[in-house]
């Protein structure tokens, strides 16, 4: 290919770019880096996308190289990406094959790989990884339950640079460098701004007015400031006072936040693989249908609303001169990891309640559930399940420990093991419901 950038190798850069969602240990399928790159038939990707059904639309692009983008199924179960070019806009069937078969030799995890493509008559279609999650643009301008989180958004902005650094040889020109700045902008304020607007505002000094309002009090204002600046050079009429890609990793990594929460977290997206029978999910409290989707999100909020109320039954029997002597201690320990808890600091939160369970003179089964849960918030599940494990021994028969247990089974691949503790936890949930009844 060399120094140049194609239209097909422009426009797949833009399109398939890996969602920020799916980290590196996230690939659904079974897909991994390795996943070959081969021809497939006409026929193939239409009964993948049953007929190119418009029910089976992701996305449509397009300036230099108009497509529609299709979610589709092969034979052996892979779900797959389908880009379908415009029949104009590949006449020349070599240059395509020579492009397609380039482009396909890379393989980043922060890409969505090309895994084939077909060229038949005038058909010229694109095969790659199939992201779960839907788009950056769905959650970025279309979202439903919550914004992007400031994090995310940084979190993306590195990771497509990343993207874009790994593909810089033969591949990224400084057009390509224009379009991450239009990016950056999107993920600052949370909507389409003209450049040519936005480079205004920044000269004005009214660049607080680019941001996303649903940000407010989320990031500082250096943050902020670093990024527009960002944008802004790489928004340079000039392609020569653009920055490399190299300099967009080294500008982006130290505006990283919450880097030891998973992506999914951030985005509050249920994870995991689980599917546990229906006759158990229907039995299931909020709290066991969270678990068994392995929405963390859910979690932490039922978790944080019930607080330490079914530690009442919990007997703590501390002399006096343990109270004077230890127990504030203790308790300052238990309170900041609370406060932790609370605005999702999992670190702190771990380091705070496990001060307050070595020191020994308490006992709170809620506090291991905590910890659990914050231990696959960091993709700790074996920890996880050591804590869910302790919450039942203090109160061995305290549904909430079990579907914990069920949790970190289930981030453990456990999930026959998981879909039996979903079970018995039901039934205590079942039998402590009948005995207030």
């Amino acid at each position: 290919m060399g120094p140049r950038c194609s239209k097909l190798s422009l426009c797949w850069w833009q399109t398939h770019h890996k969602s920020s969602l799916n980290d590196a240990s996230d690939l659904e399928n079974g897909n991994d880096d390795s996943a070959s790159f081969s021809e497939f038939s006409f026929d193939q990707l239409r009964t993948a996308t049953s007929g190119f059904s418009t029910d089976s639309i992701v996305s449509e692009h397009g300036v230099k190289a108009p497509n529609v983008v299709y979610k589709g199924r092969l034979e052996d179960e892979r779900w797959i990406a389908v880009k379908r070019f415009n029949r104009s806009a590949w006449p020349d069937t070599r240059q395509f094959l020579e492009e397609a078969k380039a482009v396909g030799q890379l393989r980043s995890e922060r890409l969505a790989n090309l895994i084939g493509f077909c060229c038949e008559g005038d058909e010229r279609l694109l095969v790659a990884e199939f992201m779960p999650f839907e788009t950056l643009s769905k959650h970025l301008f279309h979202w439903d339950s919550q914004p992007m989180k400031w994090a995310m958004r940084v979190r993306v902005a590195l990771y497509l640079a990343q993207a874009l650094e790994y593909c810089s040889r033969r591949v990224i020109p400084e057009s390509v460098v224009y379009s991450f700045g239009t990016l950056l902008l999107d993920l600052l304020s949370g909507k389409h701004i003209p450049p040519s607007h936005a480079l205004d505002l920044i000269r004005g000094k009214n660049f607080l007015m680019l941001m996303d309002s649903a940000l407010d009090g989320h990031f500082s204002n250096d943050d902020g400031t670093d990024l527009v600046r960002l944008a802004s050079r790489c928004l340079q009429y000039e392609a020569r006072e653009r920055p490399n890609v190299k300099s967009l990793v080294t500008s982006l990594a130290p505006l990283q936040k919450e880097t030891d929460v998973p992506s999914y977290v951030l985005m509050g997206i249920p994870h995991g693989s689980a599917s546990p029978p229906k006759e158990t999910t229907s039995l299931l409290t909020p709290l066991g249908d969270a678990c068994s989707r392995l929405d963390l999100t859910a979690i932490h909020e039922i978790l944080e609303k019930v607080g330490y109320k079914d530690d009442e039954d919990v007997a703590n029997e501390l002399s006096f001169q343990v109270w004077t002597d230890q127990i504030q201690e203790t308790l300052n320990a238990k309170k900041q990891g609370d406060a932790a808890f609370k605005g999702k600091d999992f670190v702190t939160t771990i380091e705070c309640y496990t001060q307050f369970i070595e020191d020994g003179t308490m006992v709170s089964p809620t506090v291991f559930a905590r910890r659990c849960l914050c231990y696959l918030m960091s993709n700790k599940p074996q920890e996880a399940l050591g804590d869910a494990m302790q919450a039942q021994v203090v109160s061995p028969e305290w549904p909430t420990a079990f579907y914990l247990q069920a949790a970190a089974l289930f981030s453990l691949g456990m999930d026959k093991d998981a879909c039996e503790t979903l079970k018995d936890g039901s039934s205590l949930e079942s039998k402590k419901q009948n005995n207030r009844d």
